[in-house]
């Protein structure tokens, strides 16, 4: 009877803590603005990992945060590291270290994000036109031809291209306005334009 009685406790407490994790994955996807079918793939993947014990030892909301993030990445629906970390109030690193375990051992295979997914999401938080969006992700074609995207984060390229074409497209968005939304400095602004600058002719403001 102990036996049985151990069993149903650990069986209660782990349906516990997963019904906890997947309210969380609801609420703080819906704080993300992820569609509904984000978030079942989100639940899919803690489902699994939770399936081959891969949360015991971890945080809950860390690995919560994690799955959000894989799937997003899955789905090309850009969010980054810095945007689930302020929802979920957990360290960016512990998510980071939490999603490249996850892909390992859940054999997620994910390609790099491109900084012309961030663009029309950051285009639209700005209210810049699709003028301005098209010039930006044609700035960031033509750099990557260029090479000049190599180890670059794609959130600072995506910013620096908005911030360009927002100039040459006639609706002028400061470097301020701009970083804050795409969770970025100022100085990353500024020095990737420093950089397009050097090899591009059509960056010239």
């Amino acid at each position: 009877m102990r036996k049985w009685n151990k069993r149903i406790r650990v069986a209660n407490a782990s349906e516990r803590n997963l019904a906890f994790a997947l309210s969380e994955l609801d609420r703080k996807s819906s704080n993300l603005g992820i569609p509904r079918s984000i978030r079942e793939d989100a639940a899919l993947i803690y489902r699994t990992a939770a399936r081959k014990k891969l949360i015991r030892g971890r945080s809950i909301e860390g690995m919560v945060a994690a799955s959000i993030y894989t799937a997003c990445r899955r789905n090309n629906i850009p969010r980054t590291l810095d945007e689930v970390a302020e929802i979920f109030k957990v360290a960016k690193k512990q998510i980071g270290k939490n999603y490249r375990f996850l892909s390992k051992k859940l054999n997620i295979k994910l390609k790099p994000t491109s900084p012309a997914d961030y663009v029309p999401r950051f285009a639209s938080q700005l209210e810049l036109s699709g003028r301005v969006e098209s010039k930006a992700i044609e700035i960031i074609n033509e750099a990557k031809n260029k090479g000049l995207l190599n180890g670059k984060g794609p959130t600072g390229v995506a910013a620096t291209a908005l911030y360009v074409a927002s100039i040459l497209m006639g609706e002028r968005k400061t470097q301020r306005d701009i970083a804050e939304i795409a969770g970025v400095t100022e100085v990353t602004i500024r020095n990737r334009y420093k950089e397009l600058l050097e090899k591009m002719d059509n960056v010239q403001i």
